[in-house]
């Protein structure tokens, strides 16, 4: 039997209605009184949902000041902002509300607050966090990033990169899942977030660091996605798809915290750094136009992964599964009429770049530069 270790997964409180309950979560892990610092996805102001955890916090006898300052790949200098604020308040805990970004921004700011130093600091294992972070609560509305469950956050720096801050001091104290807070995703939203989960599980299970306990969690996500994402897509108000998706992110998440993702986000991120292609659509698009490549050497576990999905234990079929699936749920795969002025040779280049390495070096086929080039032609070409 392989040997292999799993880092610790966050408190789960998982069911509609859960987010009345945040208050006394926030009892329970933080103790009484003080102030928690809500980061909240500013859409979740007019929807009424960051007023709503808000109030469940000051019922339970915090003060709860809302940062919302932040849009879509947060920067780290919108990070910085919400980190000041954490120090002016004295603040002992985060609680993340919203899809990637905010989760992302919210676990930076609780892991840098401690300290003096700006998060670009941090970016890329620099330098380490301070040694007590934040107290966080992440609550996912969005069912797809993981973010939630993993010790990664990816912010834009400076340079307007897209760069990753990793360590124990991002990881959520807990995890509260309540369908309630996606049902108002549209269709694309929710079709792209489902394929951001299924492309973190397969990847995570398929990848050259895969080992069989962290694939139990991964194969499970496959299934909810697989059962779930066409119908939560067609039925928006479908507690049930809903609620399987939100855990399928979570175990996703599991998933690529304990053996990363590969060639898939690799190009992904690659392409989000150039233009603004929304995450769980570029990386569905990146493992189109891979999928048929590295299933070529594949020693089993693709075909883990297929049978996972429901599709038969044939790896040779997932490439045209999963481009059927996508076309299903109305991810548009051609980027040519959209405006995008991206080479091949520009996007390759990104993809080479260093804070792409890991997901590179990652792939269990290994990846040569020429690989690359073809890789990006591929993606650019597909319609």
């Amino acid at each position: 039997m392989s040997a292999f270790s799993l880092d610790r997964v966050p408190q789960i409180e998982s069911g509609a209605g859960r987010l009345d309950e945040l208050g006394s979560l926030a009892q329970s892990l933080f103790g009484a009184g003080g102030t928690l610092l809500l980061v909240a996805d500013p859409a979740m102001i007019p929807l009424g949902h960051a007023e709503h955890a808000a109030a469940s916090l000051r019922a339970a006898g915090y003060a709860a000041p809302i940062f919302a300052e932040f849009q879509s790949d947060p920067t780290t200098v919108q990070t910085d902002a919400a980190a000041t604020l954490a120090r002016q308040h004295k603040a002992k805990a985060v609680i993340a509300l919203g899809g990637g970004s905010a989760l992302d921004l919210g676990k930076a700011v609780a892991a840098v607050a401690p300290g003096d130093a700006p998060s670009e600091a941090y970016q890329l294992c620099a330098r380490p966090f301070p040694s007590t972070p934040l107290g966080k609560i992440c609550i996912p509305t969005t069912s797809g990033t993981g973010s939630e469950a993993t010790r990664t956050s990816v912010l834009s720096n400076s340079e307007h990169v897209k760069v990753w801050l990793w360590g124990a001091e991002l990881k959520a104290d807990a995890i509260l899942l309540d369908p309630h807070l996606t049902v108002g995703l549209p269709p694309f939203l929710t079709a792209a977030t489902g394929i951001d989960a299924l492309v973190h599980a397969l990847e995570a299970c398929t990848n050259g660091n895969a080992t069989a306990g962290n694939s139990i969690f991964c194969h499970a996500a496959l299934g909810l996605v697989a059962k779930s994402l066409e119908v939560a897509v067609a039925e928006p108000g479908n507690l049930a798809a809903r609620s399987d998706l939100q855990l399928a992110a979570v175990l996703a998440g599991v998933g690529i915290d304990n053996c990363g993702t590969a060639v898939a986000h690799n190009i992904g991120h690659a392409l989000a750094s150039l233009r603004s292609v929304h995450h769980g659509r570029a990386v569905g698009l990146a493992l189109m136009a891979t999928l048929a490549w590295n299933v070529e050497t594949d020693d089993g576990r693709f075909a883990a992964a297929a049978e996972a999905l429901g599709w038969g234990r044939n790896a040779k079929a997932l490439p045209e599964a999963f481009e059927a699936l996508l076309r299903r749920v109305g991810v548009k795969v051609s980027l040519t009429d959209e405006g995008y002025d991206i080479s091949p040779d520009q996007l390759a280049a990104q993809m080479a770049r260093p804070e792409n390495e890991a997901m590179r070096r990652s792939n269990f086929r290994p990846i040569k530069d020429a690989d690359l080039l073809s890789f990006a032609r591929r993606l650019l070409a597909q319609a």
